[in-house]
């Protein structure tokens, strides 16, 4: 093909000239049908030029055609291989691939491979690059455009979820990273939870609404199971009640993507990557869960201060601040937690995505109210608050508490050294046992009773104050005496203690009434 330098400073350069066509060819090495052709279509196209002059219309794009290289006409081929036929497989196949993604098997999707081999068992004769063509040329045609937005301020915020994989003193695990970004100001938030259940959903937005100072006129999430009960139709969405409550609770308006449109909330959606690469990029190995979570808030507070071209120049920080008066006021902060009615097993128990948490042993067969936190369970029964415990992420794990079992431990004091509940006892009490109470369980449960009571410092004062009178001396009795003397409220451990005291020193007193009756009968015998 004749390149576009030989057609104008040549050809059409030497035609001005007054070269004839036939020097021009011996000049170029170029046939004199091709010269004569180039020179004819200038020769149109500049006459029409000024024609369009002439008459005073736009000739701009045909100044554009004379410039340009020149190509071959293929409009008029006819594509042999690629038939009507074809080109409706292929298309079949697109909208089977598109079926299947919305029904989450993505991984059953036919690859362009796949296409080519099911189109050519059918009988079709045709390549593969020519179907790789096609495919490419049908999905170009269906692109869609984009709408920039404008947002007020304090308008809208965009929600995601991340993940994130950290190593935790030593162990490798997967958390889920929460992302929320404002679409004025592109102020970014987020945390590190353990899953993405209901209670890390309202923990995080509880906390975001706290540190904005306010809330925004709506929210835009994508459609996880957290957010969406059920699809009504194509494109309707049924909320779930707790999204229902935190928006009635917050007073926000909320609106979902459409399915696979993350773009409709692209701020949320590159905040999640941009967070995931500025943060952990740099440090991914942390001693506690807690440090890990400090590490990324001081993170995002470097990234929020930067400029950013966007906002000529302004950084995110001073935009939210200057959003802060046009978001909605803050009520106070939401009770986060994830409620269920939980039935306390034989061991006195309620599951918690498979951990078991301790609640008194009185309860057994009985529902009780459990309040699920991103970081503790809370347990309620008849409006009391009976347990509460350290939240669990293992997998049937237990968490007990030997002061829920005080009751039946009276009963089977044989069974404590070997409980669960007595290997998960605070060191200091086991110490405590270890060396006054081994084989006087009874006595230990007792003090374990009475810790419950008065608290374990108070104990630990009345065992250090016997030590320094007799080291050996340290017994359950005697503990109680020394608590009772600083403590108004233990009636009922020192009405026991002084009966048993009594008791005790009514039998010395016979013992020593009937050693001087008998030394008085000695001594009368003798005087006789």
């Amino acid at each position: 093909m004749i390149k576009l330098i030989d057609k104008q400073k040549m050809i059409i350069r030497y035609f001005n000239e007054g070269l004839s066509r036939r020097q021009i060819e011996k000049e170029l090495h170029i046939g004199r049908k091709t010269i004569s052709r180039y020179l004819k279509e200038y020769e149109e196209k500049r006459n029409i030029l000024i024609e369009t002059k002439t008459a005073g219309s736009d000739s701009s794009a045909l100044i554009a055609d004379i410039c340009q290289k020149p190509k071959y006409d293929s409009s008029g081929r006819k594509k042999i291989k690629l038939t009507e036929a074809v080109i409706s497989r292929i298309k079949f196949f697109l909208k089977e691939n598109e079926d299947k993604k919305a029904l989450n098997r993505s991984k059953q999707m036919k690859k362009k491979i796949d296409i080519y081999e099911a189109i050519a068992d059918e009988g079709h004769d045709i390549g593969y690059t020519t179907i790789c063509c096609a495919i490419a040329d049908i999905k170009r045609r269906e692109k869609e455009a984009y709408i920039r937005q404008d947002y007020m301020p304090g308008q809208v915020c965009e929600f995601d979820w991340g993940e994130v994989k950290l190593t935790i003193a030593g162990k490798n695990k997967v958390f889920q990273m929460p992302v929320f970004t404002t679409a004025k100001g592109n102020y970014r938030s987020a945390d590190l939870y353990h899953n993405q259940k209901t209670e890390s959903f309202l923990d995080s937005h509880a906390n975001f609404f706290e540190e904005a100072g306010g809330v925004y006129g709506q929210m835009v999430y994508d459609n996880t199971r957290v957010l969406v009960a059920k699809f009504v139709g194509l494109n309707e969405k049924e909320p779930t009640e707790e999204l229902l409550k935190l928006s009635i609770y917050y007073g926000f308006a909320f609106r979902f993507c459409n399915n696979y449109k993350a773009h409709e909330k692209g701020h949320a959606e590159r905040s999640v990557e941009y967070i995931r690469r500025k943060v952990f990029s740099k440090k991914d190995n942390f001693d506690s869960y807690d440090e890990a979570r400090y590490y990324l808030k001081q993170e995002l507070k470097i990234l929020n201060l930067k400029p950013q071209t966007l906002l000529n120049g302004k950084n995110a920080t001073e935009m939210l601040e200057m959003e802060r008066e046009y978001l909605a006021l803050k009520p106070p902060r939401y009770d986060s937690a994830r409620i269920l009615d939980a039935r306390v097993s034989k061991y006195s128990c309620v599951t918690v995505n498979s951990c078991c948490y301790s609640v008194p042993d009185s309860l057994v067969g009985e529902f009780v109210l459990t309040k699920v936190y991103p970081d503790r369970i809370n347990c309620f029964y008849k409006g009391q608050k009976v347990a509460e415990h350290k939240r669990a992420y293992g997998n049937h794990e237990w968490c007990l508490n030997i002061n829920h079992y005080l009751k039946t431990l009276k009963l089977k004091p044989g069974a404590l050294p070997g409980s669960t509940a007595f290997s998960q006892l605070e060191p200091r009490l086991k110490n405590i046992y270890d060396r006054y109470f081994v084989g006087s369980e009874k006595s230990f449960i007792e003090l374990l009773e009475l810790s419950g009571k008065i608290g374990l410092e108070k104990i630990e004062e009345a065992i250090a104050e016997l030590e320094k009178i007799n080291p050996g001396s340290v017994s359950m009795d005697k503990i109680i005496v020394i608590c009772s003397r600083k403590n108004t409220d233990l009636n009922d451990f020192k009405d026991r203690s002084n009966c048993q005291i009594e008791e005790t020193s009514r039998e010395m007193l016979s013992l020593y009434g009937q050693m001087l009756r008998q030394d008085f009968h000695n001594l009368s015998e003798v005087k006789a």
